[in-house]
């Protein structure tokens, strides 16, 4: 059985003291394709060693993270373009606006979603999404740019029936993670409506431990309890549920 985690921190600082012990766990459990997000250019070094580290289980991404959209922006993304010129990346990620800490550079957060969107679609890359409360912000950008060659992944979604089916239909994938298995997560009631064919699973790690592990750190071992929540939800066996879900991330990284 092979788990994809489609969207996993591993190179937080919060693992430097068990890093390599918490892969081996996930490996273990059978989750053995990871696919890491970047976030700004204080992380960057850590994450490619990460994955030099783990060639043959590591994907990365690169993007600038709407939360890291400061001052310095327009800085921050002429080194997300230098390194898409000269190393190889499965996706542009994550990307897109987040207003839940900060609106201050709602203006900025916008202007850098568009413009790496812009660069996914000239390297033929899906795009991963970050969205809180952003909803009507995200989606207005993503029905300007909307096409064949825009898809990807809606890393995390938390939003209702009719926003999963929206993003649905700008070729997004919904990544589904712990947030599936709290009481109030409210994605459980809907997900069976959803085909399993538009799910991608991901843990966030360290963030967004799935129940019974909510408020410890997160980390890629526990998606097999977001499995077993699938299990029950789509009726299907756990094999069943990594098998889709793994083809599903190929068809979107294309690895």
């Amino acid at each position: 059985m092979i788990i994809t985690d489609t969207h996993t921190h591993l190179y937080s600082k919060q693992f430097n003291e068990d890093r390599d012990e918490m892969i081996q766990r996930a490996l273990d459990a059978g989750v053995s394709r990871f696919f890491l997000p970047a976030i700004d250019s204080e992380t960057h070094e850590s994450m490619i060693a990460l994955a030099d580290a783990y060639p043959e289980n590591m994907f990365l991404m690169m993007g600038l993270h709407p939360t890291s959209v400061k001052d310095n922006y327009l800085e921050e993304l002429k080194q997300v373009e230098s390194y898409l010129d000269t190393k190889k990346f499965y996706a542009i990620g994550e990307i897109g606006i987040d207003l839940y800490w900060d609106k201050t550079h709602l203006k900025e957060q916008q202007e850098a979603f568009r413009t790496q969107i812009k660069w996914a679609k000239e390297r033929k890359l899906p795009i991963v999404i970050h969205c809180r409360d952003a909803f009507d912000e995200i989606f207005e950008i993503l029905e300007e740019e909307k096409g064949e060659d825009l898809y990807g992944i809606f890393h995390c979604f938390s939003g209702n029936l009719e926003q999963a089916k929206q993003a649905i239909s700008y070729n997004m994938k919904l990544g589904i993670g712990g947030v599936v298995t709290f009481k109030n997560g409210k994605i459980d009631k809907f997900l069976e409506e959803i085909p399993i064919e538009n799910i991608v699973l991901e843990t966030d790690a360290p963030y967004l431990a799935p129940t019974p592990k909510r408020g410890k750190r997160n980390e890629s071992s526990y998606l097999t309890y977001v499995v077993e929540k699938l299990v029950d939800i789509y009726g299907l066996l756990p094999e069943e549920i990594a098998e889709i879900t793994t083809k599903n991330s190929k068809d979107v990284f294309g690895i």
